[in-house]
């Protein structure tokens, strides 16, 4: 069965969890959201940058999980940006540290920015529901469902559907079926042939169908595509020139990148195939091809209220005060079962006290993720190369750099 988007904001998510991290959550009465202020965060101890435990971090490649990685970290509180493996196993190839690569669901970062930016507009009500403004989107009979639990993943709309739906081998499946695409309107309605999740605003679940709904509302409103919204509204103002929303038939993955493999087992042994070109029908939830470089620039212009308008950054990162639906995800710490979720951004608080606000994305393929402090004294940004297709396998390597960069007591030096 298809999941629309569950499976995974997982790889900085296991960084924190086996490291015994506790996730931040809201601490704000049952009709309130919570957000860190910059000021509570300029009161943080961030422990010096060590760039030798960054490169320690992602040393020893390529091997069988991971064929490369690279790493960018900025801010006044250190720099360093570097590469290690490969970005091509057929040539060795270095990786190049410009490079391109599928940033999966971090898109829903810049999917919530153009949705908060129509709100700053009047032209979306944040508490308004989604069936107001697409009334035959959803079944007659479902429970209201307003835009900002889309946001924030509180709507409980169904996690999964049937599209898609692989027989075997999960990864032979992939590489034979990687440029197949459905429409967004088609994943929605495959979905709702499920049950809901949970009553709506009850609870949250991280769920890539969310951002579906949220595209197809950018693109309700304004009369545009979400790739033209997305290009006006974010990549122009903030010259991301490195950021592609491309057409879901569109396998592409232009200019300089490290390639994507995905292992199958042939013969009894286990043969890379190259997974770049794939189709990127994620599209608003998990389609949009990003570098290091852009991504640091976004995630600095949301922080400091450049690209989602002041009237509507707390939004950005207002954290539900409800319980996460399930152990998935926002579960371990003192807070363990509580949401961590904000609009298209996720907090996560180490046990130096530390809090960091960011999102992860996977691709088969491509494991990436952008996280900041808020007064950003420190920004970071990786890209891994794994071969497992979306199993997981790469997380002891992001659990070492989400230590390295922002807790490095976790790696006993």
């Amino acid at each position: 069965m298809r999941k629309t988007g569950t499976r995974r904001p997982l790889v900085f998510t296991a960084a924190v969890l086996a490291a015994s991290v506790a996730v931040g959550t809201a601490t704000a009465s049952a009709a309130q959201t919570s957000a860190r202020t910059p000021v509570e965060a300029k009161r943080q101890q961030l422990p010096p940058l060590d760039p030798a435990l960054v490169k320690a971090a992602i040393a020893g490649l390529p091997n069988a999980t991971v064929t490369g990685a690279l790493v960018k970290i900025s801010g006044p509180a250190g720099r360093f940006s570097g590469t290690s493996g490969v970005g091509d196993v057929r040539t060795g190839a270095p990786v190049p540290l410009d490079g391109r690569f599928r940033a999966g669901s971090i898109s829903k970062v810049f999917t919530a920015v153009v949705v908060l930016q129509l709100a700053a507009e009047h032209r979306i009500d944040l508490d308004q529901s989604v069936q107001h403004y697409m009334p035959h989107l959803l079944p007659a009979e479902y429970p209201r469902v307003t835009v900002r639990q889309l946001l924030d993943h509180t709507s409980g709309l169904p996690t999964s559907g049937h599209l898609g739906d692989s027989q075997g081998d999960p990864n032979r499946w992939f590489v034979d079926h990687r440029f197949d695409s459905w429409t967004p309107k088609q994943i929605v309605a495959d979905a709702m042939t499920t049950p809901k999740d949970f009553a709506p605003g009850t609870s949250q679940r991280y769920n890539g169908l969310n951002y579906y709904v949220a595209g197809l509302l950018i693109e309700k409103v304004t009369g545009r595509s979400y790739a033209h919204e997305v290009q006006q509204r974010v990549l122009k103002p903030l010259n991301l020139r490195s950021t592609f929303v491309l057409d879901r038939r569109d396998p592409r993955l232009p200019g300089p990148h490290p390639h994507g493999y995905v292992a199958v087992t042939e013969n009894g042994k286990a043969v890379l195939h190259d997974v770049s070109e794939q189709s990127p029908y994620p599209w608003a939830e998990g389609g949009v091809i990003s570098s290091a470089d852009d991504l640091t620039s976004l995630i600095r212009a949301i922080f400091q209220g450049r690209v989602v308008p002041r009237s509507m950054l707390g939004a950005m990162f207002a954290v539900p005060n409800v319980k996460y639906a399930d152990d998935s995800h926002c579960n371990m710490g003192s807070d363990t079962g509580h949401a961590c979720f904000s609009a298209g951004l996720m907090r996560v608080t180490l046990p130096n006290g530390v809090t960091v606000w960011g999102k992860t994305g996977a691709r088969p393929g491509y494991t990436s993720g952008v996280f900041a402090t808020r007064d950003l004294r420190r920004v970071s940004v990786y890209e891994l190369n794994p071969t497992g297709n979306k199993d997981g396998s790469e997380s002891p390597y992001v659990m070492r750099l989400a230590a390295a960069v922002f807790a490095p007591d976790l790696l006993g030096h």
